[in-house]
């Protein structure tokens, strides 16, 4: 990560003060201000193998040209090479395998690389982390992970800085409604990236900005982390609200009432000025909500349908965050208190085994 000027930069900046005719102190501003603008992301590497984790590869590398990806197996990797796709997600989406730094040691990704983009499923972050000796603490981390940490009912931005101690400037996610099989068929797509500094958000947007991929900035990472948690949570709602034949109408109802829950929680959370309505926080609740790529939706129209969880989540051979996010809500909501029904009736199918019909019906009778 670079933010220092180089020669040649001091010497245009001084070129242009001289043209302009202004003082050393009015130098020193604009010098100052260039410089912060400056922030270089550096090398950036993927960590995790998955759909989302392609998707963003696709993006990142069609700028640098080259990227690093930490990636589990071994085995995967070499058909990685041979196929010049990732052999087990999106497959149409090939690559360059050149301009690839493939490695399954954690640990020389991170000492190698700048930008660290974590896109591993939440519920094995943990695992992949055991293995990290590398500090991190200089590093710029993108949180690309729509989940909570299990066991730590920690939004992975304060995992990262309560665990690793890196800096919240350091910390960025990435939000927005963007599945990723969406994502990697180039359909136009609305990123926001989160981080308290805001210069080294928009560095990073830079990166991801193309003709079908638009971008915006905010400081809202903690809100933008827990309302990718809660959209999870409603999609499961909105699946079994499916799976028991609800129709479209009473659909509507349910995620109207799940933005304003999602509303109230943020706001006793971390309460600052928001509009929950921006597709960070609504459009992402939508897609999720309402798509047949959502994993939370399909996961809660077969509980919806009489599948228990084990099967639902067997046949279904990928992870449906929601599930573990829902847990971790309801612990979390022990200690804040706040009014969360849809949260409640979904922690009560999965966790409590109540009656999908019967929890959903106690739900209508809640709604206005």
């Amino acid at each position: 990560m670079k933010n220092s000027l180089t020669d040649r930069q001091h010497c245009v900046l001084c070129l242009i003060g001289k043209l302009l005719h202004l003082k050393d102190s009015s130098l020193f501003i604009l010098h100052s201000s260039f410089q912060r603008r400056m922030f270089d992301c550096g090398k950036i590497a993927i960590i995790g193998g998955g759909s989302w984790a392609t998707a963003i590869a696709k993006i990142v590398v069609g700028h640098t040209h080259h990227i690093g990806w930490y990636m589990r197996r071994d085995d995967r990797i070499e058909d990685f090479k041979r196929l010049s796709h990732n052999p087990a997600y999106i497959p149409s989406v090939r690559f360059d395998v050149n301009e690839i730094f493939f490695s399954s040691d954690l640990n020389k990704i991170a000492q190698a690389y700048d930008t660290l983009i974590f896109v591993t499923p939440s519920p094995y972050l943990k695992n992949h982390l055991k293995k990290l000796k590398t500090k991190i603490r200089d590093k710029f981390v993108v949180t690309a992970i729509k989940g909570i940490v299990p066991d730590e009912n920690l939004v992975c931005s304060e995992y990262f800085h309560h665990v690793y101690g890196v800096p919240y400037e350091n910390i960025a996610c990435i939000g927005g409604p963007s599945h990723a099989e969406e994502v990697a068929m180039e359909r136009l797509s609305y990123l926001t990236v989160g981080c308290a500094d805001l210069d080294k958000a928009q560095a990073f947007t830079d990166i991801l900005a193309s003709n079908f991929i638009k971008t915006k900035i905010s400081s809202d990472v903690i809100g933008i982390e827990y309302a990718s948690v809660l959209k999870n949570v409603y999609a499961i709602a909105a699946g079994v609200c499916s799976g028991l034949k609800y129709g479209d109408n009473f659909q509507a109802v349910l995620i109207s009432n799940a933005i304003q829950e999602m509303y109230r929680f943020l706001q006793s959370v971390h309460p600052i000025e928001r509009s929950v309505i921006d597709s960070v926080y609504l459009g992402d609740l939508l897609v999720t909500g309402y798509s047949n790529f959502s994993r939370n939706r399909t996961f809660g129209t077969m509980i919806g349908k009489g599948y228990n969880v084990k099967a639902a989540q067997i046949e279904m051979e990928m992870i449906a965050e929601g599930y573990f996010g829902t847990k971790c809500m309801k612990e979390i909501n022990r200690r804040m208190h706040v009014n969360m029904p849809i949260l409640d009736a979904v922690y009560n199918i999965l966790y409590e085994r109540i009656s999908p019909q019967i929890e959903i019906k106690l739900l209508t009778d809640s709604f206005r």
